[in-house]
């Protein structure tokens, strides 16, 4: 096979996969962030060494300022994943640096088990080589699951659970889903999934069975990396069978939902692994949504310039890419709202932003993530029903996408109830939510005055995003209405603290609700709580 040589490594019961970008026990994968990843991988790379703090900085974070604050944090959860609580393999140098201390031994990769697989396999037979090249695009295979209700009349469940599945899923314009009459010649048949990933130009592969018994089925599914091999994701469903239709949406829906956003994120590991001088638009525009996400959850506003000069070269080299111009929008829309630096309240950046939102309506209008944008810069800019349209065009073109975007939106718009309805969905479907949705949640819950369930999700919130003003100013305003003033004043104090000069009346700029009594009702417990 071709592309650059892989690599993994063996510590104690723990596999680094330097070409999937994972780290495995024998029984499991150990979830870990990418910058957390590539911390462990330089530590492992350079084991018995003392490695400095700059070191791995460049390494996690090139071309990047971020402070030792990070770095910290990466550590922290790599020796959580590894069980190291007392630092025997990770060892701390004070203000030097880290030393991994236990042996390191690397092993044969997947990619070359393979490639041996492969060339097991009866050349003549196949006629083609075995360097077949994977589309740079997520490439996903839904094979026929498997039947195993002892019936041969149950066929047509199973059959249609797969045909619904790769309906769905073709809906993602991210993905490319091959075709359901060269997935269905592998029915029945058991052949190696790594040769069916070869065979069909797949990455990924998903494959399940069904078993009905009386007035209950059981579905199960699991998504395999199809050219190491690895299991990616795996769940088992068990429904009640009054409705056959309803159950095959159902569970069609949710899987199509959980699957396409575990491709998204094993496309943007492998993606930072790739050398630089491959990289493409698709390539350049996983880093810059990467980088973005970065910038959301570590508050720095270098990754967030970062994320839009690499979304500005994706366009660059392929100016029809519509995706990249969405998340682009979405960076000048970001800096618009949060008090980072200059371009804050700046309206030529908001102004940015919905050109660039409708330039990738107009690029691609079946990309829902596009309508999405653009009805999140309109509602800053107070075109609500405009704003609301545009999601639901979303919605409709997609009816498994999710964005969370959509509750803020409906709660300025004055529709807290149905934000919440809208927020429970998304929480409920997308296994990698942003936790900026448990604010929205509490912000609904504040706005049907309902300030005792306002709290937990507001304050969880704050626990894990502590420098999200947003979050701060909601959660001062509940419990002063609440009557915990003591509470209420030390949210106030970080409000200030993010943004030393805010004043209600300059927040009002951001603030775009629809109903004026709504405005009113949150900065009366704004004025409670002392700011």
């Amino acid at each position: 096979m071709k592309n650059a040589t892989p690599i993994m490594f063996q510590f104690g019961e723990y596999t680094l996969d330097l070409v999937q970008g994972c780290l495995r026990t024998a029984d499991r994968e150990v979830d870990l962030r990418p910058k957390s990843f590539e911390v462990l991988r330089h530590l492992v790379r350079n084991a018995g060494r003392l490695v400095t703090k700059d070191e791995l900085i460049k390494a996690a974070w090139p071309n990047v300022i971020v402070t030792d604050d990070s770095l910290t944090r990466c550590i922290s959860e790599v020796r959580q994943a590894i069980a190291d609580a007392d630092q025997k393999i990770i060892k701390t140098v004070p203000r030097r640096g880290y030393r991994f201390s236990i042996p390191v031994s690397q092993l044969e990769t997947g990619a070359e088990l393979a490639s041996k697989t492969l060339t097991a396999m009866d050349k003549s037979a196949a006629g083609q080589p075995l360097d077949r090249p994977l589309s740079d695009q997520a490439s996903v295979a839904v094979l026929p699951f498997v039947n195993l209700s002892g019936d041969p009349q149950q066929e047509y469940f199973s059959d249609g659970i797969t045909a619904d599945i790769i309906t769905e899923l073709s809906r993602f314009s991210e993905l490319l889903v091959i075709a359901r009459n060269s997935a269905f010649q592998y029915k029945g048949k058991a052949v190696d999934v790594r040769q069916i990933g070869w065979e069909l130009g797949a990455r990924y592969v998903l494959e399940g069975s069904i078993r009905r018994a009386g007035d209950r089925v059981r579905i199960n599914a699991q998504l395999i990396d199809a050219v190491t091999g690895i299991h990616r994701w795996a769940e088992r469903y068990d429904r009640e069978l009054s409705d056959v239709f309803a159950v095959q949406e159902e569970v069609a829906c949710t899987i199509v939902t959980i699957l396409a956003a575990y491709v998204t994120r094993a496309e943007t590991d492998r993606t930072l692994l790739k050398p630089p001088a491959t990289w493409e638009a698709y390539d350049y525009y996983l880093r810059g949504a990467e980088a973005f996400s970065f910038g959301l959850t570590e508050r720095t506003t270098t990754a967030l310039y970062d994320s839009r000069r690499l979304l500005e070269k994706s366009v660059s080299i392929d100016p029809g890419y519509a995706r990249a111009w969405a998340v682009l929008a979405r960076t000048y829309a970001h800096t618009y709202l949060e008090p980072r630096d200059g371009d804050y309240l700046s309206p030529s950046g908001l102004d940015r932003a919905y050109e660039l939102a409708q330039k990738a309506v107009q690029l691609d209008a079946n990309l829902p993530q596009a309508h999405a944008q653009l009805g999140w810069v309109l509602m800053f800019k107070r075109r609500h029903e405009a704003a609301i349209a545009e999601y639901e065009r979303a919605f409709s073109l997609n009816p498994n996408f999710t964005d969370y975007g959509f509750g803020l939106s409906l709660i300025f718009s004055g529709e807290a109830t149905r934000a919440i309805k809208v927020l429970r969905a998304n929480l409920r479907l997308d296994p990698f939510q942003s936790v900026s949705r448990l604010s929205y949640m509490g912000h609904a819950h504040y706005i049907l005055k309902r300030y005792a369930e306002a709290v937990p999700p507001l304050r969880e919130c704050a626990s894990r995003m502590p420098n999200f003003r947003i979050v701060h100013l909601w959660l001062a305003a509940a419990y002063a209405q609440l009557g915990q003033l003591a509470d209420a004043e030390a949210e106030a104090a970080e409000v200030a603290r993010i943004e030393p000069g805010f004043t209600i009346d300059r927040w009002k700029i951001t603030a775009p609700y629809k109903n004026g009594a709504d405005a009113e009702h949150l900065f009366i417990g704004l004025r409670k709580a002392g700011l």
